[in-house]
């Protein structure tokens, strides 16, 4: 009687779905605010993601660490917190290895071009796959920071001796860098970046451009060197791969291509805050600053000790180290090449 009884609530349960249009919502953990470039990438991808599968799947998304904090996305999501949510690579140097390999200082400083990369290098390697799936995790989708450069107050940074010295903010590898070159780098969130110019505790901080503008920080600055080195790219979009799996062929590729076409949205948009940025600063009398290539280029190969550092993490990890950063390499190749041929795709769209 029990079982029948079962079965007819399942029933009227099941009939009410299918009236109400049977949608899968999908819990995604951010643990950022609803604001800012990534959070406005984030809702353009829910936004897709309910349009291309016509409301067959929905993102629920729990802004500002609701679910779990950024140090404990990885686990929070492969232990079923959350269906999927935000990852940011360098909180998991060894859990998050492979995709690591978007932090590193190589020489593409392209918002796009490095996405592009490492979307593709992401979704193709079989060992990376792999690597995430002992994780419970699937590889949906990826940010940037964007490029990494430097503003001062004070004397500025027009080549590579004139960092040593200075008391500087780092930015991960980017930051190992400028203290091998001889800077006296200060542990400080991005955040407190103002009022350390400010007060004179540091004379220069590393970060993004368009963070500049958010966080006000061209009011104490006097330049900006813009250093066309690299990026900080290990952030994206990661799923339980339990709940991945439970979705239909066609649920599976409406996140997977929404999560690819995330790239050219989220370029665009970086690059327009930034452009927009940049020309701020002009306007509240910032000098901006170019590096010369020649000094760009000492940068690019004092970096290169921690791409070999990374190789050998990877390495530990059962990851092919050296396979992956060539592999990565030639993807930025490719997408540089594709960029310089073709433009931007959402130029193209716009002509």
């Amino acid at each position: 009687m029990t079982h029948l009884k079962n079965l007819a609530v399942a029933a009227v349960f099941g009939f009410a779905a299918s009236v109400a249009g049977a949608e899968t919502v999908l819990i995604h953990g951010e643990a950022g605010p609803n604001r800012g470039a990534r959070a406005n990438a984030l809702q353009w991808f829910a936004d897709q993601v309910a349009e291309r599968s016509q409301n067959d799947l929905r993102l629920d998304i729990q802004w500002g660490g609701a679910l779990f904090k950024s140090n404990a996305a990885v686990q929070s999501i492969g232990d079923g917190v959350a269906d999927m949510g935000s990852v940011i690579a360098v909180y998991y140097p060894q859990e998050m290895a492979g995709y690591g390999i978007a932090d590193l200082p190589v020489n593409n400083p392209d918002a796009w071009v490095g996405m592009r990369a490492t979307d593709e290098l992401m979704r193709t390697s079989p060992e990376i796959a792999e690597n995430l799936a002992e994780k419970n995790l699937v590889y949906i989708g990826t940010w940037t920071t964007s490029q990494v450069n430097i503003g001062c107050k004070g004397d500025a940074i027009r080549s590579v001796s004139d960092i040593s010295g200075k008391k500087v903010r780092g930015v991960g590898a980017y930051g190992k860098v400028f203290g091998d070159e001889g800077a006296n780098m200060v542990n400080m969130s991005i955040y407190d970046a103002y009022q350390g110019l400010d007060t004179g505790l540091i004379d220069c901080s590393q970060g993004y451009s368009y963070a500049v503008a958010a966080l006000k920080q061209a009011e104490v600055m006097d330049n900006y060197t813009l250093l066309n080195w690299g990026q900080v790219g290990g952030l994206g979009i990661f799923m339980n791969k339990d709940m991945f799996d439970s979705l239909t062929a066609d649920q599976q590729q409406v996140l997977m291509a929404t999560g690819e076409d995330m790239s050219d949205e989220f370029g665009r948009m970086i690059t327009a805050a930034n452009d927009n940025a940049i020309a701020a600063m002009k306007e509240q009398g910032v000098e901006v600053i170019e590096l010369p290539d020649a000094e760009r280029a000492k940068l690019v190969d004092a970096g290169q000790k921690f791409l070999a550092e990374w190789v050998e993490t990877a390495n530990a990890t059962g990851l092919p180290g050296q396979k992956l950063l060539d592999d990565y390499q030639a993807l930025i190749a490719k997408y540089t090449a594709e960029r310089d041929t073709n433009g931007y795709p959402w130029a193209a769209k716009n002509d």
